[in-house]
């Protein structure tokens, strides 16, 4: 499926939302993508800034506010240097109030949250140390490096417990390959297609064992957002924007229940 490019560098936006039967299973189609393209890393940091910053603001001011209509917002956060870029931005804002979401971690390395590996530990430094939000708010995958098994199983509880509708937003950054949180190309992870966890003990990307989402996790989000930037992802880009299928590209399997943007910079838009 080709795209249309509509004005001011942004592409269509996806279809109206799905009956409710078909919210939690989505069908592996080619995806209706919206293509948000700004000139730079920075540029497209500042500008999710604003409209993450924007979409926790409507939840909180409606007290049936979110998809759990409580007002409190769930958020799957992402790592990679876009990711933390724009948790840092975040933390600069003196008007939302953390403690009304629930955060949420896509993946992290099998380490503790102290190591400099850890997604967790790495989203703390720039964002959940810096803000008023109770530590039930944070939802770590709580892995020391030892076998990975129980606690892989209580992240799909927690994630049941605190989000089972579904998640509010999604963040995903995109490796080259298109891989997204730990799902690479061709793995048996990126093929999940009922549990939301897995412990993947065999990443072609050091190191090998990780925790993570799995496609049908993303695919409970209401907006799923990708964070893309470096001209080393332009051809991963374009295969998401196109639907490509998930199994070579897994970037291009993530798809927001309402709504699925790619925010890419123009040296990741070159194939678009």
């Amino acid at each position: 499926m080709s795209p249309t490019r509509a004005p001011s560098g942004v592409w269509p936006a996806s279809p109206a939302r799905q009956s409710s039967k078909h919210t939690r299973r989505r069908p592996i189609v080619p995806a209706h993508v919206t293509v948000s393209q700004f000139p730079d890393r920075p540029a497209l940091v500042s500008a999710v800034a604003e409209q993450f910053a924007d979409l926790l603001r409507g939840i909180q001011a409606d007290p049936t506010g979110g998809i759990h209509n409580d007002g409190v917002a769930r958020v799957v956060l992402t790592g990679g240097t876009a990711g933390i870029e724009l948790l840092s931005a975040m933390a600069t804002l003196k008007d939302i109030d953390f403690n009304r979401v629930e955060f949420f971690f896509g993946d992290e390395r099998n380490v503790s949250a102290t190591h400099p590996d850890s997604n967790e530990g790495q989203a703390r430094a720039a964002l959940l140390s810096k803000v008023n939000v109770s530590a039930e708010r944070i939802h770590g995958w709580g892995l020391d490096g030892g076998d990975m098994s129980d606690q892989v199983r209580e992240y799909a509880s927690t994630v049941a417990q605190h989000a089972p509708r579904g998640f509010d937003l999604h963040l995903l950054g995109m490796g080259g390959e298109g891989h997204i949180n730990s799902l690479f190309p061709h793995t048996d992870a990126v093929r999940e297609d009922t549990r939301t966890t897995l412990a993947v003990t065999d990443s072609p990307k050091p190191p090998a064992e990780r925790a993570t989402l799995t496609l049908p996790a993303v695919r409970s989000a209401e907006r799923v957002w990708l964070l893309v930037a470096g001209a080393e992802k332009a051809e991963a880009a374009s295969h998401v924007a196109h639907g490509a299928p998930a199994d070579e590209w897994p970037a291009a399997g993530a798809q927001g229940r309402a709504e699925t943007v790619l925010f890419v910079s123009d040296d990741a838009a070159s194939m678009l």
